[in-house]
């Protein structure tokens, strides 16, 4: 997928556009997307079809967005297959459950994962990413960024396998990963404190202080605060990044209960 104000080829080549050409990574793609038969499934940037094919041949029914109108046009036709020549990050998700998979141009990498995480009928995306958004996000390096902390009550995240980068034309300088975002069936935390969690989070990664801890304490008092560091175990000196989504859900239980 390029960009739909950018002429292509040459948007393929800004935007990190890398097709996919090795067969055993089409298929492990789209086996780590676990797709059922009659699944719908949202297609980013078909691109020369290789995924298209393996997910028709999963037997799901498939919505592929391809804004190169040569290549949308060279797709093949399908009962199951419905080409839309036009940029993805344009569309509206479909009004039934859905899922995404996608070998996704780096560059469109944080547009493409916001598109998912704000569609209410997403299932699961399943995105071919460079190799290091991908550890970031799943807390691969053993630290947690905000989005995925954020989201954790509703998605999980995590890397569902490496992709080296001789799998692509051209060849990218870096390899690639497989990142999973799967929604939950029940949420970690009730709909109705969503909003709150999401605030502490906010808070927690404003950076003010070096720790977790300095940052919530220009909010919390001590006597919340500390007792609930005390009971999950938490050094108050721990930068945030450090914070397991796990503690961060503790956390916020303790101190909507301590209020």
């Amino acid at each position: 997928m390029s960009h739909s104000r950018a002429a292509h080829p040459r948007a393929r080549r800004v935007f990190g556009q890398n097709f996919l050409a090795d067969p055993a990574a089409v298929r492990q793609v789209v086996a780590a997307a676990r797709i059922a038969p009659g699944t719908l499934v949202v297609e980013v940037g078909a691109g020369r079809g290789v995924l298209t094919a393996e997910l028709l041949r999963h037997r799901a029914r498939v919505i592929a967005y391809e804004v190169d109108p040569a290549m949308a046009a060279a797709l093949p036709e399908h009962r199951r297959l419905t080409v839309r020549p036009q940029d993805f990050l344009g569309a509206h998700p479909p009004r039934e459950a859905f899922a995404v998979v996608g070998n996704i141009p780096y560059a469109l990498t944080s547009a493409v994962v916001g598109w998912c995480l704000a569609a209410p009928g997403l299932v699961s995306a399943t995105l071919l990413t460079q190799l290091e958004y991908a550890r970031k996000r799943a807390g691969d390096y053993g630290r947690w960024s905000r989005l995925t902390v954020a989201t954790w009550p509703v998605f999980d995240w995590y890397l569902a396998g490496r992709v080296a980068r001789t799998a692509f034309r051209p060849v990218p300088r870096v390899d690639g990963a497989v990142l999973r975002l799967v929604r939950r069936a029940v949420p970690l935390v009730d709909p109705r404190g969503l909003g709150q969690y999401q605030d502490i989070v906010r808070l927690g990664f404003s950076g003010a202080g070096g720790s977790l801890h300095a940052s919530l304490t220009r909010r919390y008092p001590a006597r919340r605060l500390d007792p609930a560091f005390r009971a999950l175990r938490l050094d108050p000196r721990t930068p945030v990044g450090l914070v397991w989504p796990e503690q961060w859900l503790s956390l916020h239980r303790l101190l909507q209960a301590n209020r």
